[in-house]
C-alpha cells in the first residue's frame, strides 16, 4: 500500500506529456484563404451618411450606378446624400468554396459617415488579387456599435458605428483552385517550426502507415505519400490529421513588453549561478516659498518672496538573493517575489542576468 501511494505521488508529480491532433499544429501546403476586398456604396442611413462636399467619391460612385439605369444627372446639380457612404467591403474565401456557397463580410465605412447602422449595402464585386471577381456582396448590416449626438455638440459613441458585418453577405461565384488533388505526396507546413516536432510527426506517420510514408524536408515541413484518387485522399487524410503528435518544447525566451509591463517566462528558462541585489533611491524636492511683509502699511516696506528648497533622500530596503545552477521557472519568480520587485523592476533584473550571461534564454523586447 505504501509503495503504491509512493507511486501515485510521483506520478502526480511528474508533468504530463500532452499531444496535439495533427489537424491543430500543422496546415497542408496550398490548403489556404484568400483575401477578397471591394468597394460600395451603403444607403437607407438615418441621416449619418457621408458629407458630400468632403467625400466627393461618393457622389462620383453615386452618379455612375445611376447611370447605370439610365438615369442621368443634370450637370451643375448639388447632391446632398445624408443617406448615403462609401465603404470598403473585405471578406476571406475559404479554401474549397465552391459557386453557390455563401460567406461573411466585413463592410467599413471609408468617407466621414458617422454610422453605418440600419444601412443596406448595394450588390458590390468581391476581386481577388488577381483582379478577378469571386464573389458578390449585397445585405443589411449589422452594427454592433451606436452613437448620439446632442443639438451643443456633446456626443457619445458605444464600440465602433462605422464598421459591421453582413453573415453569409456574399455568394461565391467562382472557386479557387488548389494542388489538393495533383501529385502523389502532400505537404504539411507545421504552425510552429521545430525540428524536435517535425521528427515526431514523421515517426508517427511511419508507425501508423508503413515505413518510408512521411519524411522531413526540413524543420518546419513533413512530406506525406498520399493516393492519387479524391475519395481516397479524403478518407486518408481524414485518418493522418487525427494522429497525436507531442510538439517538441519551444526554445527558452523572455517577453518583455515594455509598454505595458509584461513579462512572460518560458518553462525552460534557466539561470546560471548569480547574486543579484537591487534597490531604489527616491529623491523628493518639495518647495515651500517664505512670505515677508513690512510690519505695518506705512512703513514703506515691500512683501519679499524667499525661496525654501527641501530635499529629502530615501533608499528602499535593497536585499540580496542568489540563484543556484539552474534554477526553474518558478523559483525565479519566488526569488524576485520576495524582493518585493515591481514589473519594471523585474524587467531591470532580466536585462543585467541577459548581460552577465547567466540568463539562458532569448530576451525578446516588444
Amino acid at each position: 500500500m505504501r509503495s503504491l501511494i509512493i507511486c501515485l505521488c510521483l506520478f502526480l508529480a511528474s508533468p504530463l506529456a500532452l499531444a496535439d491532433r495533427l489537424k491543430d499544429i500543422a496546415s497542408i501546403a496550398g490548403v489556404r484563404s484568400n483575401q477578397l476586398i471591394g468597394y460600395g456604396l451603403v444607403v437607407g442611413l438615418d441621416g449619418s451618411g457621408d458629407q458630400t462636399s468632403q467625400t466627393p467619391f461618393t457622389v462620383q460612385t453615386f452618379e455612375n450606378m445611376l447611370t447605370q439605369f439610365g438615369i442621368t444627372v443634370p450637370e451643375g446639380t448639388r447632391i446632398q446624400m445624408k443617406n448615403v457612404a462609401a465603404v470598403a467591403i473585405h471578406a476571406d474565401l475559404p479554401p474549397f468554396s465552391r459557386p453557390g456557397q455563401t460567406i461573411d463580410v466585413t463592410v467599413s465605412s471609408i468617407g466621414n459617415s458617422k454610422s453605418l447602422r440600419g444601412g443596406s449595402l448595394l450588390m458590390t464585386p468581391l476581386k481577388g488579387i488577381d483582379g478577378q471577381v469571386y464573389a458578390i456582396a449585397q445585405g443589411n448590416l449589422v452594427v454592433g456599435g451606436f452613437g448620439a449626438e446632442g443639438a451643443d455638440g456633446s456626443r457619445i459613441t458605444v464600440n465602433i458605428p462605422s464598421a459591421g458585418r453582413i453573415p453569409n453577405g456574399a455568394t461565391v461565384e467562382r472557386s479557387v483552385s488548389s494542388p489538393f488533388t495533383s501529385g502523389d505526396h502532400l505537404i504539411f507546413n507545421l504552425n510552429r517550426p521545430d525540428f524536435t516536432t517535425a521528427k515526431r510527426v514523421v515517426d508517427r506517420i511511419n508507425e501508423t502507415f508503413g515505413p518510408g510514408v512521411a519524411q522531413a524536408l526540413d524543420g518546419g515541413s513533413v512530406r506525406v505519400r498520399a493516393p492519387i484518387d479524391p475519395n481516397q485522399r479524403v478518407d486518408y487524410l481524414a485518418m493522418v490529421e487525427n494522429l497525436t503528435v507531442e510538439q517538441g518544447s519551444a526554445a527558452a525566451k523572455v517577453i518583455i513588453n515594455s509598454r505595458t509591463g509584461t513579462i512572460v517566462i518560458g518553462q525552460d528558462v534557466r539561470v546560471q549561478p548569480a547574486a543579484v541585489t537591487h534597490g531604489g533611491l527616491t529623491v523628493t524636492i518639495s518647495e515651500n516659498p517664505q512670505v515677508s511683509q513690512p510690519d505695518g502699511v506705512l512703513s514703506g516696506g515691500q512683501t519679499v518672496i524667499s525661496p525654501s528648497s527641501q530635499i529629502n533622500i530615501e533608499e528602499g530596503d535593497s536585499r540580496m538573493f542568489v540563484f543556484n545552477p539552474g534554477v526553474s521557472l518558478d523559483e525565479i519568480v519566488r526569488a524576485v517575489n520576495q524582493v518585493g520587485a515591481a514589473p519594471g523592476d523585474l524587467m531591470a533584473i532580466l536585462e543585467a542576468l541577459k548581460q552577465a550571461g547567466a540568463l539562458n534564454a532569448d530576451l525578446v523586447i516588444i
